[in-house]
C-alpha cells in the first residue's frame, strides 16, 4: 500500500468530521523533516488538521483536531477531536476513536512536541532520525484516557508500536456544497415536456439494425450489491407504465436481493407490446462473490436461459436445464452496463474493481460496448438534491464522473450519472427525463455493437447463419 491520503480515504474523513472538505498537506516527515520544529513552523496558526501515521505494518491511524496548532506549551479541550485508523495491516478498516469527555485534555500543544492527542497518541519529541526506512518515533501511548476506545487497542490500532515510513499533516478546510457552472458540462436540450415527450416516442419505436432482424436489444446490468441494478428497471418500467411500479425485487441488503438471471421486458402501457430492448439483470457483485469469468462469457454469448437460479455454490455451466447450446445473435449482449453507487464509489472495495476489470477483458473480446450507471447521484451534492436538472451544472458529478472514468478504464462520455425512483410514489419528470437520456444512450451503444456484427457479416467473417431469419 502507497504512503499517500487517497481520495476514498478523504471521503471516509468527510464523513467521521461531517462535511464536504478539502485537505492540503502542510506537513510531511520525509520531506520536512522528523522535527518539532519544522511541525510547527508548517503547522502553526493554521486552522483543523488531520494528522496521518503510516507504519510499516501497512496500518494507517492518527488524529483529527479542529483547532489550530500554537505551541502554547499547554493542554486544550477540543470535543470535536478524535483519534482514527483508515487500515490495519493493509486493509480497510476505518474506525473513529472520538473525545471521551471524561478529561479535558485532548490535545496537547508544546514547541518540543509532534502532534499530541492528549495522553493518548503523542507522537514524538525533538528530533527522530530516519533509520533509510522508517523513522522509529520516541512518542508516548496511552490509549484510552482521552478518547473512547470502542473496544480497539493499542494493538489493533498501531501494531503496538511507532515505527513508521511517514507521517503527513493535512490542513482540512470548509468546500461549498453547492459548486456551479455556468455552462453545463455535458450539454442536452432544454428539460421540458416536450423533451420528454420526444425521448419516450423515440424509444418506443426504437428497433435495432433491420438488416440483422434482430428483434431486441440486449442489455446486462452488472454491479455492486445495493447499487440498483434491479431498481434501474423498476425505473424505466415506472415510466412506461405511467406509475411506480416494483416488479423486479430490490432493496438493500449485505448480499444479493438477486438470485435469479432475468430478462425484463417493458411494455408500452397503452398497447401492452414490448418495447424492443430487454434488461438482464444477474447476481449482484461483491467482493468474494458474483459472476465469474466463465458464467460471464455464457451470459455474454447467450447461453443462459431465462429464469435461471443464480447460486453461488453452483456456477453456471453447459450442463444447467434451458443451457442454450447454439445461441443466435439475438440471444447475445449488446452492451453491459456496470451499476455504481456514486455516493460511496471512491469506497468500493479494490477487489470489487479487480473483478469489473477481469470481467471486461471477456467483454472486449467480443467486442461489447460497456457503460457505467453512476447511481444515487442526489445524495452526492446539494445541486442534484434540490434540482436533479442541474445534474450535468454540478462540478461534484462531473468530478466524479471524471474519476469512475479513470478508475473503470471507459470514455468519460460512457460514465452515466443517474437517479433511481426510491423513496418517491409519484412520477417525477425530471427522473423521468434523466431516465430516458441514459436509456437512449444505452440503445444507441447497442447499435454500435450490432453494426459491427453487420461489418463481419459483409465481410465475411460471420456466417448469416448466426442471425435469425
Amino acid at each position: 500500500m502507497g504512503v499517500e491520503f487517497k481520495k476514498n480515504d478523504q471521503l471516509q474523513m468527510n464523513k467521521w468530521i461531517d462535511g464536504n472538505k478539502k485537505y492540503t498537506l502542510l506537513y510531511k516527515a520525509t520531506r520536512d523533516g522528523c522535527t518539532a520544529t519544522a511541525f510547527h513552523n508548517k503547522c502553526n496558526n493554521r486552522g483543523p488538521t488531520v494528522t496521518i501515521l503510516y507504519n510499516i505494518n501497512n496500518s494507517v491511524f492518527g488524529g483529527y483536531t479542529s483547532i489550530s496548532w500554537r505551541s502554547a506549551g499547554a493542554y486544550h479541550t477540543d470535543g470535536n477531536a478524535f483519534l482514527f485508523r483508515l487500515y490495519q495491516n493493509r486493509k480497510l478498516t476505518p474506525v473513529k476513536l472520538p473525545f471521551s469527555g471524561i478529561n479535558n485534555n485532548t490535545i496537547y500543544d508544546n514547541a518540543i512536541y509532534g502532534p499530541t492527542f492528549g495522553p493518548d497518541l503523542q507522537t514524538f519529541t525533538g528530533n527522530v532520525s530516519s533509520s533509510g526506512t522508517y523513522f522509529h518515533l520516541n512518542g508516548t501511548t496511552n490509549f484510552g484516557n482521552s478518547y473512547t476506545m470502542n473496544g480497539e487497542t493499542y494493538n489493533s490500532i498501531a501494531n503496538g508500536h511507532l515505527q513508521i515510513k511517514d507521517m503527513e499533516v493535512y490542513l482540512v478546510e470548509d468546500l461549498p456544497t453547492r459548486l456551479v457552472l455556468e455552462e453545463p458540462w455535458r450539454k442536452t436540450p432544454t428539460w421540458d415536456e416536450k423533451l420528454f415527450n420526444d425521448l419516450k416516442e423515440k424509444i418506443e419505436q426504437y428497433k435495432p439494425l433491420q438488416e440483422l432482424n434482430v428483434p431486441q436489444a440486449r442489455i446486462l446490468l452488472v454491479g455492486q450489491v445495493g447499487a440498483g441494478k434491479s431498481s434501474f428497471f423498476n425505473t424505466i418500467n415506472s415510466i412506461f407504465k405511467g406509475y411506480i411500479t416494483s416488479q423486479a425485487c430490490s432493496g438493500n441488503a449485505e448480499h444479493s436481493v438477486t438470485t435469479v438471471y432475468r430478462m425484463y421486458q417493458t411494455r408500452n402501457w397503452t398497447s401492452g407490446k414490448p418495447l424492443n430492448f430487454r434488461l438482464h439483470d444477474t447476481r449482484g457483485m461483491e467482493a468474494d462473490q458474483g459472476i465469474d469469468e466463465q458464467e460471464m462469457c455464457f451470459i455474454l454469448d447467450g447461453h443462459i436461459p431465462d429464469r435461471q437460479q443464480l447460486n453461488p455454490s453452483a456456477p453456471l455451466s453447459p450442463d444447467i436445464p434451458g443451457f442454450v447450446t447454439s445461441p443466435l445473435l439475438s440471444d447475445k449482449i449488446h452492451c453491459v452496463v456496470f451499476v455504481i453507487d456514486g455516493s460511496t464509489v471512491f469506497l468500493m472495495p479494490e477487489k470489487v474493481i479487480k473483478r469489473m476489470k477481469t470481467l471486461q477483458s471477456r467483454m472486449n473480446q467480443r467486442g461489447v460496448p460497456q457503460v457505467v450507471l453512476l447511481t444515487k447521484i442526489d445524495k452526492m451534492c446539494e445541486i442534484t438534491t434540490e434540482d436533479l436538472s442541474e445534474v450535468f451544472y454540478s462540478t461534484v458529478i462531473q468530478e466524479t464522473v471524471d474519476r469512475v472514468s479513470q478508475i473503470i478504464g471507459l470514455p468519460s462520455s460512457h460514465i452515466l450519472p443517474f437517479k433511481n425512483y426510491e423513496a418517491e410514489m409519484e412520477l417525477s419528470n425530471n427522473v423521468n427525463i434523466l431516465t430516458l437520456l441514459t436509456l437512449h444512450k444505452m440503445l444507441r451503444f447497442c447499435d454500435d455493437c450490432l453494426d459491427n456484427y453487420l461489418d463481419q457479416i459483409e465481410e465475411g467473417k460471420l456466417q448469416k447463419l448466426s442471425i435469425r431469419e
